[in-house]
């Protein structure tokens, strides 16, 4: 069974799920490091000359390939849920935890993050993260088997939660 890691940019994915691999001695596999491996180009690059429809494509084979693994923690990109199919690759053999933040919290995250093209194109920092949220929230929500919200905490106190729940249901 998998530990697979939800939740737009800045949730705290990558640093939680570098900690849950080192407590449990799984490997940790991310999502979009491996579609960079597949393409041979950064995901910007990938978008430019692709576009999001090609990048989205190259995230679902990963998805599913992951899915056929066992014992990983799988940190996801932020879309990965736009896909039903991604969803369902995940959950066939891994538990889901969506990892939630705030609006302000995400910014101050990823303010400095220039490795993910702008999602909506012209509207500002804040605004995209509020009106991409809007968009992800009820397909995250869908796909979830567990919430953890990480506003005001530690990377450990995330990855107790997380560990606490798998202990509750013997994974």
């Amino acid at each position: 069974m998998n530990i697979v890691l939800i939740g737009y940019r800045g949730t705290g994915k990558s640093s939680v799920g570098k900690l849950l691999a080192e407590r449990s001695g799984r490997t940790l596999v991310s999502t979009d490091d491996e579609i960079v491996r597949r393409a041979g180009q950064s995901i910007p690059e990938i978008v430019k000359q692709h576009g999001w429809d090609h990048f989205r494509g190259i995230e679902s084979e990963v998805c599913r390939d992951l899915a056929g693994r066992a014992q990983l923690i799988i940190d996801t990109g932020g879309g990965a849920i736009l896909r039903e199919e991604n969803a369902a690759h995940l959950k066939s053999n891994g538990i889901l935890f969506w990892l939630t933040a705030e609006v302000p919290t995400i910014s101050r995250r990823i303010g400095g993050d220039a490795q993910r093209p702008s999602l909506t194109g012209a509207k500002s920092f804040v605004e995209e993260i509020e009106e991409v949220l809007r968009e992800r929230t009820p397909k995250y929500k869908a796909a979830a088997d567990h919430v953890i919200t990480t506003d005001g905490r530690t990377v450990v106190e995330i990855a107790d939660a997380i560990q606490a729940l798998l202990q509750a249901s013997q994974c």
